[in-house]
């Protein structure tokens, strides 16, 4: 995938290339439509997705981290 031409794939084929990567240790949170126009309108629905790289228990784990930390923040 060339770098400069990022802006040419959507989301999907995005976030496709990055679950067929060995080296790509994480989730993905993602909106199931691409936005379409400036702003959030509606109710959205969100995938998770993980590679093999990591089980279903450590990325739901990490995925508990990431909610606590963001409780954290809300509280600052």
């Amino acid at each position: 995938m060339d770098m400069g031409e990022l802006a040419f794939y959507t989301n999907q084929e995005l976030i496709n290339e990055l679950m067929r990567r060995k080296t790509f240790l994480g989730v993905v949170v993602h909106a199931e439509d691409e936005l379409r126009q400036q702003g959030w309108r509606g109710e959205k629905i969100f995938r998770v997705q993980f590679n093999a790289n990591l089980e279903r228990e450590t990325a739901s784990g990490l995925l508990d981290v990431i909610a606590e930390r963001m409780l954290l923040l809300n509280e600052d």
